[in-house]
């Protein structure tokens, strides 16, 4: 068979900062005599074709194309030059997505062909029909109907808090700060992780600089044995990054007014409008309720915990102040599981190489999911970075064509620090019939190889690959007609329920048998070792949970809440108060909390709000065989295909078979067998 050749070449990666900025510029300009045109219609001539179809809905496709890669530069270049001209970019793209949703010469052609269709009699596919809706709502959300004055203030406040939100979160992408350690103060930390960092002498002494990025400081905070090293190395990594102190207060601020001149009690509000909760008096009632329930899980586990402190601090002779503080959580829970497990953390990443389960993981969607991936050579914005084509598995021409992914899996410097997935192209039905692909790009930061050691996955790196790689095939595997419905175009407190349920496969026997293969003896973890990992998930269920609740909580208030307030003192106190461990006096860690910046404003409940979906949809469909092919294709048919094209409830009743509950949720999270149950 000859080989597969993609019926869409994949995208350029050589851009320089000036090439970035005019072809900004350029699509900008494009896309705004393409509303002129629009506006300029007569009211009689706005069909449903003139005004959706092949005007708006393919400029607005075709503008995205061209923007969203340029703007991803500004995450992953190595190039501050580029790194800044991309998020200069940004600023330009953003600024005038304000004044294109403002424009209300065009809002009134999307309502005349609204009128005309209604008139006409005209059926819509309920895909139009959705497009048709969204698109007057978002009209009016945007402050279309307001009078002229409040409308330009509208335009000025919303140009404001884009270039804000941009500046917290290249701050957050910028940030380069090291702490310093000597050997002894590492103690506990292993060998292979200290290996990894830079060493220097200072003065008369030599210091290891350990970096932010999660392969580093991580480590720390779970294996040194010096309480004083991991209180020193939390308060510096919680005040990374202070500078985005005022940064949020003005954000905050900005969109407190802005809510005011819609017409909604709160941002909070305005944001969950249009998201599956409906509002933000349903956020509360869900947060109180979960907080309720875990609140006793989570004051057992702390009481376990401490006794585990006292009891090293006895056998050291540190002196011991019965609090249990933020930088003692990840350093005895890892010690708890060790304990009561017999579980040793640096053991079982010895089973994960990156080799191994990269591919391993990929094998698994493939086989899943029905597609095949075929590593490509071509462009990309750095030499690690794997390009693939995706095709359907039995694809022998370009007609099983899926899309494109690329995989950037390690750290460097001035790069997206966690791990992420960025739909740069979406999928959608170009006017001709021909069909536009999409393109996903997972960022992560894997560890790298060390002198003695090859590049190794801790298990939690494992569970974040196996989740962010469900996001790639929600992005790969929608097919929807418009591109504003494609993939993980969903209400934003669904959008994390495919891959959070997904996450359940990297707890499964037959699963972390297939992904793990030792780094020395190739072989798999044993059946010892995946027994005491599948119980180590629900170990101290309750702190973890209530640290989720703390950020949502944290979230909301600063979303509902009128007045300015101290943000730092709010932050430190809801945190005491809720996830149940001390730590006030660490600064400003509100600094680092870039989801409220990028996307997640008023939305960070939804990590634990589609949990309830993630569990229902697990229990109910893939529990009994998690590799079934047959199930992975209804999930593919009911779930990935329609992206938003449909209300997300539809299409959860649609593969469930009924409408989804919560019973699979509280009985995993309170009904497993814990450590504190």
């Amino acid at each position: 068979m000859p080989p597969l050749v993609p019926p869409q070449p994949p995208l350029k990666w050589t851009h320089t900062p000036e090439e970035v900025l005019a072809l900004t510029k350029d699509t900008i300009a494009a896309d705004r005599a393409t509303l002129d045109k629009l506006a300029a219609l007569a009211p009689e001539d706005c069909t449903f074709e003139s005004v959706r179809l092949v005007t708006l809905a393919e400029a607005e496709a075709r503008f995205d194309a061209i923007v969203e890669p340029l703007s991803f530069y500004q995450n992953v270049s190595t190039s501050k030059e580029l790194r800044d001209a991309s998020n200069d970019a940004e600023i330009l793209v953003r600024d005038y997505g304000v004044e294109a949703s403002m424009r209300l010469d065009v809002f009134r052609s999307k309502q005349a062909a609204e009128e005309n269709v209604k008139k006409s009699g005209k059926s819509l596919s309920p895909e139009e029909q959705r497009l048709v809706d969204k698109m007057i709502l978002e009209g009016k959300r945007a402050g279309l109907t307001l009078p002229d004055a409040d409308r330009e203030t509208l335009t000025a406040l919303k140009k404001e808090l884009s270039q804000t939100c941009l500046e917290f979160s290249k701050n957050f992408n910028e940030e380069k700060g090291v702490v310093s350690f000597t050997l002894e103060e590492l103690q506990g930390v292993p060998e292979d992780v200290i290996s990894g960092f830079t060493k220097r002498t200072e003065g008369d002494k030599e210091v290891y600089d350990v970096t932010f990025k999660t392969p580093d400081i991580f480590p720390l905070f779970k294996f040194a044995e010096n309480p004083e090293t991991r209180r020193t190395a939390y308060a510096k990594y919680e005040n990374r990054l202070a500078i985005n102190k005022p940064v949020m207060a003005k954000f905050l601020g900005l969109r407190r007014k802005i809510a005011k001149l819609l017409g909604y009690p709160t941002w909070a509000d305005y944001i969950t409008e249009v998201k599956m909760v409906k509002n933000a008096k349903g956020v509360k009632e869900f947060l109180t309720d979960l907080e309720q329930k875990l609140r006793p899980v989570g004051l057992k586990d702390r009481e376990i915990l401490l006794a585990l402190k006292k009891e090293e601090h006895d056998e050291k002779g540190i002196p011991f102040d019965g609090e249990f503080y933020l930088w003692d959580y990840r350093y005895y829970d890892r010690k708890f599981i060790e304990k009561s497990l017999n579980l040793d953390d640096m053991l079982v990443k010895e089973y994960f190489p990156v080799t191994k389960v990269v591919p391993a993981i990929l094998d698994i969607y493939q086989n899943l999911l029905g597609v095949k991936f075929v590593e490509e050579k071509g462009e990309t914005w750095h030499p690690e970075v794997q390009m693939f084509s995706v095709w359907e598995k039995d694809a022998t021409d370009a007609t099983g064509f899926v899309g494109y992914c690329y995989l950037d899996l390690f750290p460097r410097e001035s790069k997206y620090s966690h791990a992420a997935v960025w739909p740069l192209l979406s999928g959608y039905d170009k006017p001709d019939g021909s069909r536009s692909y999409p393109l996903a790009a997972m960022v992560a930061n894997l560890a790298k190889s060390t002198p003695s050691k090859p590049a190794l996955m801790r298990h939690d790196d494992v569970v974040t690959f196996f989740h962010e790689m469900g996001h790639v095939f929600h992005g790969l595997l929608s097919k929807t007609k418009f591109a504003r419905f494609h993939g993980t175009s969903v209400a934003r407190d669904f959008v994390e329920a495919p891959s959070q349920m997904l996450e359940n496969w990297c707890f499964e026997p037959k699963v972390l048998e297939l992904m793990s293969s030792h780094y020395e003896t190739q072989k798999p973890l044993d059946a010892d070792l995946i027994e005491k990992i599948i119980k180590s998930r629900y170990v101290n269920v309750g702190l973890f949970y209530l640290r989720q609740l703390f950020f949502a909580n944290f979230d909301l208030k600063v979303h509902t809440d009128q007045d300015a307030d101290d943000y730092t003192a709010l932050w430190n106190t809801m945190r005491e108060e809720i996830s149940l461990v001390k730590g006030k006096e660490l600064g400003s860690g509100e600094g680092t909390f870039n989801h409220i910046a990028g996307g997640y404003d008023a939305g960070y409940y939804g990590y634990t709000y589609s949990l309830v979906f993630a569990s229902d949809m697990y229990a109910t469909i893939f529990k009994k065989d998690p590799l079934d092919p047959e199930r992975g294709q209804l999930y593919r048919d009911k779930i990935l295909r329609v992206g938003g094209s449909q209300d997300d409830l539809d299409s959860l009743k649609n593969f469930l078979g009924r409408p989804p509950n919560a019973d699979a949720f509280i009985k995993e999270l309170f009904g497993s067998q814990t450590s504190s149950l």
